[in-house]
């Protein structure tokens, strides 16, 4: 479904003065007695705050060309804000704007030097003048522009050309039907190309219509017709080319706006629910449900955007400031456009709505296998088409699993917090971390491992999931003799252990091959492996987020390797940090391809990233992560990608709350995961929700949904009538032991082994 954006905005009228004077605008005003010529940083913090507050991204400072040279109350109050220029404040004000509230600015001053540009540069997401016309025609006597020499093309041009020397994303366009001809109109859209080609800056390109205003000159002017503008419109695409963003403005075009869209325009532009549009205030945004219910009646699907489009979203080293585009990735969502929501994982927040589900050729999207490409385009679904993505997910799931849902009970035990690995979304071993949420490095000595195994066992638990950091002084003797201890003490408890890099350390510090190793441990006890250290098995993601780990050939090896020894395994994807839709398409089918060689995945499990104390997003290098529409499109699309080979979809609560966990079982998933007992690693990255969900309040909410709820084992089978007797209405845990990780004892060794390469 083509994607129609539009910008949240409020808009930012910094001054009203103006050296020009063109003869159709009305935003310019002359001084007067009594006024300020310059808004107040209290008056442009109060409009930015209620932005920001209505959900808005972008702040956009609209002011008048230059008015210190023309006006002595201009200058003199700059001089009392300590400014030379009306640029000089603008920056001042954008500063304000971006650490007061977090709005992206994005400004459209004037005729501006390489300094000034650079100066914004670094206070703005992205810049933007209107060429308005190329021909110099324009500013003869008479016309519209003539008495204006912020006007004339070749100094605007020139702005365009220096902002595209200086890499900056650009936003430029004409205004149709001032006395310009239709060759005029084609001449500027041939410079607009022209630059574009040699820089690449232009993110958008506005086609403007002009509406004639009372008390200005051209007040009894003739305004373009609805046709000239589609018929301009037109042109634009055609001289642009279909990968260029073309925007007109809705208001302009009052009740017959839905029309543009037969032009091929892709782009609203800003709107807002906060302030008017300052330079038409005649004209009122359309709200954004009447965008939305034009978009979607035209077969559009409609998207909030940033200031900056996606194509420069994918690119912020090369097109902004590294301060602006730390602050542009808290605003971002995977594909690049505006997060629809404040709904981050870990934190207990109601989640928001999603579109009603629609059946609409619901039953084709599960029936063949889907490539690359299809399932990239299911993770971008949005409006009607997201409905039918859910919809299509859950009937697929009700055929596959009927309306039972599964939870396992269960304990984790995170046995250190102590790492040699460098994750960047680690808070678990490292971070600007609270004492509360991780405490100090600690190493869980084996006895009370198995203290913790035995207090799970009587209280019903099938399962003990063991995962940690993975110490300097560890070796593959480690993780076996801690097998064969919880073995020793409680041979029928299902030892559920160790990662992909676990697993991978411990062979390459026996220097034993993987085989050798899985099967060892196999005979330790171990009885199957959890699907962590994935992350997102696209190494080219891999490189940002975890450079010293497996890569996803290791990844996968370990696990085909584990299936070939008879040990299953689950898979998970850690997401909504720093990837792409293109990276969850390419990790689902790369799991997909190994389940159909060896069956051995038992579920896949999507692990929304928990941002706010993980270094990677503390540094101002990852996204908040995912939106609430993409976590739950993560499970939807998992049903319909890895359709008939994996069967379970699992929804962590502990990740999505309670209510988001729900949301999902409705829209693909039918596995409520484990009741944990102790949860450390969300908790240490900042996650709100709780460290157990007992069997009563797991068995709560999925009746709540009308749905069954079943325990099971690991591997999907059925706990015997006493373990699930005990698990309910279990006395409390006892006080959990971690003694500090000195106490232990453990040297370390001369050398790290890494993959792929070897550290002293």
């Amino acid at each position: 479904m083509p994607l129609i954006t539009y910008s949240p905005k409020v808009f930012i009228p910094l001054t009203k003065l103006c050296r020009d004077v063109c003869h159709y605008c009305t935003f310019a005003q002359p001084p007067r007695r009594g006024e300020r010529a310059y808004m107040r940083a209290d008056e442009v913090l109060e409009v930015a705050r209620a932005g920001a507050e209505a959900g808005c991204h972008e702040a956009l400072f609209t002011l008048g060309d230059k008015p210190e040279l023309r006006y002595r109350a201009a200058r003199e109050e700059l001089a009392e804000l300590g400014c030379g220029t009306t640029i000089e404040y603008l920056a001042r004000m954008c500063e304000l704007v971006l650490a007061e509230t977090g709005l992206l600015p994005h400004v459209n001053p004037v005729d501006m030097t390489a300094e000034e540009l650079l100066l914004l540069r670094g206070v703005s997401a992205s810049q933007g003048i209107m060429l308005e016309t190329a021909s110099p025609r324009l500013s003869e006597k008479g016309l519209p522009h003539h008495g204006s020499p912020d006007k004339l093309p070749e100094w605007r041009l020139e702005t365009i050309r220096l902002a595209g020397d200086l890499a900056i994303p650009f936003t430029t366009g004409i205004l149709i039907g001032i006395g310009e001809t239709r060759e005029e109109r084609l001449d500027a859209l041939a410079a607009i190309r022209d630059l574009h080609e040699r820089h690449g800056h232009i993110q958008e390109v506005i086609v403007q219509n002009f509406r004639a205003k009372p008390g200005t000159k051209m007040a009894a002017a003739p305004e373009p017709s609805l046709d000239e503008l589609l018929w301009t419109a037109r042109a634009a695409r055609e001289l642009l080319g279909p990968d260029m963003h073309i925007q007109v403005p809705p208001n302009l075009s009052y009740g017959d706006f839905p029309r543009l869209l037969e032009a091929g325009i892709d782009d609203w532009g800003g709107i807002s629910p906060v302030t008017v549009d300052h330079v038409n205030p005649e004209a009122p945004w359309p709200e954004v449900e009447c965008l939305r219910e034009a978009t979607e009646a035209a077969g559009h699907a409609l998207a909030p955007r940033l200031p900056v489009y996606p194509e420069y979203v994918a690119e912020l080293e090369r097109w902004t400031d590294p301060r602006i585009a730390q602050e542009i990735r808290k605003h971002a969502d995977a594909a690049g456009l505006a997060r629809e929501d404040r709904w981050v994982a870990g934190v207990e927040r109601t989640p928001p709505p999603l579109p009603a589900k629609s059946a609409s050729n619901s039953v084709l999207l599960g029936v063949e296998e889907l490539d690359e490409d299809a399932i990239t385009a299911l993770f971008q679904a949005r409006g009607p088409r997201l409905g039918a993505v859910l919809a299509a997910a859950d009937e697929l799931r009700r055929e596959t699993n009927g309306d039972e849902v599964t939870y396992v009970v269960t304990r984790n035990i995170n046995y250190t917090n102590v790492c040699y690995f460098r994750c960047g979304f680690c808070a678990f071993s490292k971070g600007k971390l609270a004492e509360n949420l991780r405490g100090a490095p600690y190493l869980v000595p084996t006895d009370e491992v198995v203290r913790r195994c035995r207090e799970a066992w009587d209280r019903g638990g099938a399962e003990v999931c063991l995962q940690g950091g993975i110490h300097p002084a560890f070796t593959g003797d480690y993780y076996i003799e801690l097998v064969e201890a919880i073995k020793g003490e409680l041979p029928d408890l299902h030892v559920h252990a160790f990662s992909a890099l676990e697993v991978w350390q411990g062979a390459a510090t026996l220097g034993v091959p993987l085989a050798d190793y899985l099967t060892r441990l196999r005979e330790a006890g171990l009885a199957s492996l959890p699907g962590t250290a994935a992350e997102i098995l696209d190494d080219d993601v891999r490189r940002v987020l975890c450079p010293d780990k497996v890569s996803t050939e290791q990844w996968l090896e370990v696990h085909e390797t584990a299936h070939e020894a008879g040990l299953r395994s689950t898979v998970t994807i850690m997401f909504g940090a720093v990837e792409s839709p293109r990276s969850w398409a390419k990790h689902l089918v790369a799991v997909r391809d190994l389940q159909k060689r060896t069956g051995g995945f038992t579920e896949f499990v999507p692990l929304p990233f928990v941002h706010m104390e993980a270094p990677i997003f503390l540094q101002g290098n990852a996204r908040p992560g995912p939106t609430f529409r993409e976590a739950v499109l993560m499970h939807a699309v998992a049903r319909l990608a890895l359709h008939p080979h994996i069967r379970n979809v699992q929804a962590s609560w502990v990740k999505l709350g309670l209510e988001g966990a729900q949301a999902c079982l409705r829209a693909g998933a039918n596995d409520l995961g484990g009741t944990l007992m102790n949860e450390s690693i969300s908790r240490a990255a900042g996650a709100e929700h709780g460290q157990e969900l007992p069997p009563e309040r797991m068995e709560e909410a999925i009746r709540a949904l009308g749905r069954r709820p079943r325990q099971r084992t690991t591997l999907y089978g059925a706990p015997s009538a006493e373990r699930q007797a005990l698990s309910y209405g279990a006395p409390p845990l006892a006080e959990p032991l971690n003694p500090h990780v000195n106490d232990a004892g453990l040297k370390r060794p001369e050398r790290l082994v890494r993959p792929g390469l070897v550290s002293t």
